[in-house]
């Protein structure tokens, strides 16, 4: 019998940050060598791996995604357990393989999620697209919550209904912004003959606060670093960069907050004779989450059972599953490690291995209901 408990640990063992997850890539494959899927594919966006059970392509197919790669202090967020339950759940299927012969599953390892760019890269790899994906599911543990509780967004029975809406979704849109402001260097003792952006970026920094809630939806944004000119006390500078994080819970409300912040230092940077251009750093879209999958986990969860939670709004972090839901059906939710458990990136985080099995599981009986 398969002791998932040290195939955990041996991914948590050898961490590889995004882009970098060969070993889980070739543990992963190893593991899939012992069972039964139809088609696996290797190396998808990097070092991503897709095991499909089922040959028709017409067939609906139902998907499942863990991802893989770890913060540069290790495995401190969970991706070695979100890897373990889905190869747990690669054996319940071949255990169940005659059960599912009228759907396709579909099972998903995803590389680099901290950097916002593996889902991007998998989609890019054109592999799912060659499925009728109906639903597309993903989960996170939760430290802060009683250990295997599941977690939705929205009031108890709120969520019924097919509609996406800002109340399904699970976590939030966010993307870094760098702004580069380009005047003229002058010498120390004639500032009046350069265009110093100093007091623009003062400017800038101020004006940004405004747009924390401004609009009657959440919105955030959060000063990150400021640079003008460089230590040489004989100039006067001529150049400076303003970084911030922007946040939103819809994807809608993160356009709008994009565009009212780059009218704002397009404003800004006029009225001091300033050149500005801009760079998105690691973005990530808002997990929207499909009403209709929504309920398909309620209904799972109560025959594992699990209890049910709901949060009364997003996860303030981000995921990059959202970028799969603009392409397909699905939802992610959140599953308890722990009321007292160390926070996710916390230096003394580590997954729960009691969760590996009710979180596989879940999954499976979300199958089931398909």
């Amino acid at each position: 019998m398969t002791d998932y408990t040290e195939i955990r640990h041996q991914l948590h063992e050898h961490p590889q940050t995004a882009g970098n997850e060969q070993f889980a890539h070739d543990l992963i494959v190893r593991h899939l060598q012992g069972l039964h899927p139809d088609k696996v594919y290797t190396h998808v966006g990097g070092y991503g791996v897709i095991a499909v059970w089922g040959k028709d392509l017409q067939a609906p197919t139902i998907a499942f995604r863990a991802d893989t790669d770890a913060l540069p202090i290790g495995h401190r967020c969970g991706h070695d357990g979100h890897t373990t339950i889905l190869l747990r759940l690669a054996e319940l299927i071949d255990q169940n393989g005659s059960t599912y012969r009228h759907i396709n599953v579909l099972l998903l390892w995803q590389p680099a999620e901290e950097t916002g760019q593996g889902a991007q890269s998998v989609l890019e790899s054109g592999i799912l697209q060659q499925y009728d994906i109906k639903a597309f599911y993903a989960l996170h543990n939760l430290p802060g919550y009683p250990l295997g509780t599941v977690v939705l967004t929205g009031d108890l029975g709120a969520t019924k209904g097919a509609e996406l809406s800002c109340k399904h979704t699970f976590a939030a849109a966010s993307t870094g912004i760098v702004y580069h402001l380009d005047g003229r260097e002058t010498h120390a003792s004639t500032p009046e003959l350069g265009i110093n952006p100093d007091l623009a970026v003062a400017e800038m920094v101020k004006s940004f606060n405004r747009f924390n809630g401004d609009s009657g939806e959440f919105r955030q944004s959060t000063l990150i670093c400021v640079r003008v000119g460089s230590p040489a006390f004989g100039t006067s500078a001529g150049h400076g960069e303003v970084m911030f994080t922007l946040r939103a819970f819809s994807n809608d409300e993160m356009e709008r907050l994009l565009a009212d912040a780059n009218s704002t230092v397009d404003e800004i940077a006029g009225r001091y004779g300033l050149t500005v251009t801009r760079s998105l750093v690691e973005p990530f879209r808002a997990t929207e989450n499909n009403g209709s999958c929504v309920e398909a986990i309620e209904k799972a969860a109560e025959e594992v059972p699990l209890r049910v939670r709901y949060q009364m709004e997003p996860n303030r972090w981000s995921e990059d599953f959202g970028t799969y839901l603009l392409h397909f059906p699905g939802a992610m939710f959140g599953i308890g490690s722990g009321e007292h458990h160390a926070e996710l990136h916390h230096p003394d985080y580590d997954f729960p291995d009691e969760l590996i099995e009710p979180a596989a599981q879940l999954f499976g009986k979300i199958i089931a209901t398909f």
